[in-house]
Parts: C-alpha cells; sequence; structure tokens
C-alpha cells in the first residue's frame, strides 16, 4: 500500500511539473500580456458594442484578406453576442456575393447572400491566397482566438483548464495588433517583406504589415478612435466568433457547480443519518 501511494504521489508530480514548465515556457514565449475584458470571469459577459465595433473592424479592414468561414450571418442577431436586427444582418448579407448552383442547366451562379449562408472566403483557394500575400497564408478568423491562446504560468493555468482558456487568445491578438514597432534593434536582420512586431509567437517578424493606424475608422458611437481601442475590439470579436455560446456555457457551469454543493450536502446529510446510531 505504501509503495502505491509512493508511485502515485511521484506520478501526479511529474504531471504537474510537467504542465508548469509547459505553461509557464508558452507564456513566456508568446509574451502574452494579460487585458482586462468584460467577458472574463466566470459571471463576465459579452459587451454587445464592443462586438459590433469589432464587426466593423473585421468588414472595413480584415475580410479583404481573414476568412470567417464557421460563422453565419444569422449569428450575428443571437442573443449575448452582437445582436444586430434581422433587419441589419439582412442587409449585412445582401451586401455579399454567394456563389451558388447549379442551376437548370448545369451552370453556377452569383446570388445576394442569406441569414442561413457562413461569410464566404475573400479568396477563390490557398494559392491564390499565398500570392496575394507575400508567400503568407492569412488564417480564418473564426477559432483563431482559441487557437492562439496560450498558457500563463502558475498557478493561472490551473484556471485556463479549466475555462478553455478564454482570455489568453484576445490577450495574444491584442498584443499582436499593439506590437508593431519601427524601432528594429541592430542584432535584427529584418528580411524583405516582413515587419518587426515584439509579440508575434513564431519570433519578431511576421509577413502581415500593421493593419492599424490612428483615426483609421471613424465609431459612430464616440469610442476612442485609436488602435488600442480597435485592437481591443476586434480582439473581443475574434472570441465570440470562436465561442458565440460562452455565456450559455458559463451559465451552465454555474448550475452545476451549485448541484453538485446541493449534492454533496445531501450526501454528508444522509451519512451522518445512517450511521448516527453506530457506534465508533
Amino acid at each position: 500500500m505504501t509503495t502505491f501511494l509512493t508511485k502515485t504521489v511521484a506520478t501526479a508530480t511529474l504531471i504537474f511539473g510537467m504542465a508548469f514548465s509547459g505553461a509557464a515556457i508558452a507564456a513566456g514565449e508568446l509574451h502574452v500580456e494579460e487585458q482586462d475584458w468584460s467577458f472574463s470571469g466566470p459571471f463576465g459577459k459579452f459587451d454587445q458594442a464592443q462586438l459590433q465595433r469589432g464587426f466593423q473592424i473585421y468588414t472595413e479592414n480584415c475580410a479583404a484578406c481573414h476568412s470567417l468561414s464557421l460563422v453565419s450571418f444569422r449569428n450575428l442577431m443571437e442573443p449575448g453576442g452582437p445582436s444586430f436586427s434581422e433587419a441589419e444582418v439582412r442587409a449585412i448579407a445582401a451586401e455579399v456575393s454567394v456563389l451558388d448552383g447549379p442551376d437548370g442547366d448545369g451552370e453556377m451562379f452569383d446570388r445576394p447572400g442569406r441569414l442561413a449562408d457562413r461569410f464566404p472566403s475573400p479568396w477563390a483557394n490557398e494559392e491564390q491566397a499565398r500570392a496575394s500575400n507575400n508567400g503568407a497564408y492569412p488564417p480564418d478568423f473564426s477559432l483563431l482566438a482559441k487557437a492562439r491562446a496560450a498558457t500563463r504560468g502558475f498557478p493561472t493555468f490551473v484556471f485556463d483548464i479549466f475555462t478553455q482558456y478564454q482570455e489568453s487568445g484576445p490577450d495574444y491578438i491584442y498584443g499582436l495588433l499593439t506590437g508593431y514597432s519601427e524601432d528594429v534593434p541592430d542584432d535584427v536582420q529584418m528580411l524583405d517583406g516582413l515587419h518587426y512586431n515584439t509579440h508575434f509567437m513564431s519570433g519578431v517578424q511576421i509577413a502581415m504589415a500593421a493593419p492599424l493606424s490612428e483615426d483609421l475608422h471613424e465609431y459612430s458611437d464616440g469610442s476612442p478612435q485609436t488602435v488600442d481601442q480597435y485592437s481591443r475590439d476586434i480582439s473581443a470579436f475574434m472570441m465570440w466568433a470562436a465561442e458565440p455560446h460562452l455565456m450559455d456555457r458559463k451559465a451552465m457551469g454555474f448550475r452545476v457547480l451549485i448541484f453538485l454543493l446541493i449534492f454533496a450536502g445531501l450526501l454528508y446529510l444522509t451519512k451522518r443519518k445512517v450511521f448516527a446510531s453506530v457506534k465508533h
């Protein structure tokens, strides 16, 4: 029995150590700095106005290169998201041309988008996308906020496990968008066509030029028209695109915790009643 416990403790310690080391390394390599998000924590929720601004940034700035292939137009009017009206979403969809068919003659044709359609890709294929972007393939935005998530060291990574890294992805995207700099250190030899960014996960040279600048987009709600605000808004929108039912998942998790607490209490009371007459 002692040997079994010893092995169990040793195994648990090894797993914990590996997780801690991996988390620390990942956090160190990505230079992820924690930001304050409205959807942070177990009771956080998406800011509707911020998501609408983020969608504006996507359509006016990012959609020319980056697809959003897993998001349908109708998702834009779902509760907990940007919550556009149905009329607004129909108008947004109608502005997009969608390839459909074949028709009665066996030919493909273009038509205005509908609520059930997903956002079409700006590229016909990957080869065209790479040829138009210096050989780099612009990633799809649908799940990027999760794909770029990183653990952040002990003890934060313990909570990240249970929150599906819901905040570190937007943290990284925000850091990337605000991490461009023209002050290149003397010991860095920049390659042709690449740009210096201190928050890029694969180094400090990235193919994408700085996509945002001051006063680039005009906000109708009076929000600051700065790179910082633009970066926060598009990062939040990308988090929503990757996890559109985040609020429902949090609510379900809270109900499960309440159930477990009540269930544990009932088990304890049952145990006391059953063994009340048993002499110890």
